[in-house]
């Protein structure tokens, strides 16, 4: 038998950090076992502390209300000779393809700088690499430092300093052409 196959499996209590779940260690091993079991969400409660996590997206609530439009009636006009047809412009603009998004890769808050009286890591019209640093997203007081991950100049800034962020927002569009 392989060396792996000879370990017993251990369950997660035994595998969970011994301070607690109220740290950044024990917040990775949540967050593992959250992916491990394919589960969305989870709250925790020790003592007077309380955890929430959750993973994906969350898909906005949206009430459906049909809206009354009133229409008006057509009005008469003079026939007008017909123009040669232009081509049709495509629906998706040619550019889009090359315009990729920075998603935040946790739920926390979205600050431009690393201080208050700072400069913004990035501005829209910065050329950013793979390692560049553009925004920190402070989650249970832990400042993360979110690099680009990609390469191309930054055509916009999608959230502003101090909003919350999801798992997977967009924070910055990148022009990724070369």
């Amino acid at each position: 038998m392989a060396e792996k196959e000879k370990k017993e499996k251990k369950t997660p209590s035994q595998n969970a950090p011994q301070d607690g779940v109220f740290n950044l260690e024990g917040v990775r091993f949540l967050v593992e076992l959250m992916k491990e079991n394919n589960v969305s969400e989870l709250d925790w409660e020790q003592g007077d502390a309380r955890l929430k996590l959750r993973r994906g997206a969350v898909a906005p609530i949206v009430d459906a209300i049909p809206a009354v439009v009133p229409v008006a009636a057509p009005v008469p006009t003079a026939p007008v000779a017909a123009a040669p047809s232009a081509p049709q412009a495509p629906a998706e603009d040619a550019d889009a393809k090359f315009i990729k998004t920075i998603d935040s890769p946790m739920v926390g808050t979205f600050y431009a700088s690393p201080s208050p009286k700072a400069a913004p890591f990035v501005q829209v019209g910065d050329v950013v690499g793979p390692e560049k640093t553009v925004c920190i997203v402070e989650a249970m007081k832990v400042f993360n430092e979110i690099q680009a991950e990609i390469s191309g100049k930054i055509v916009a800034v999608l959230v502003k300093n101090g909003d919350p962020v999801e798992f997977g927002s967009p924070l910055f569009k990148v022009d990724v052409r070369g």
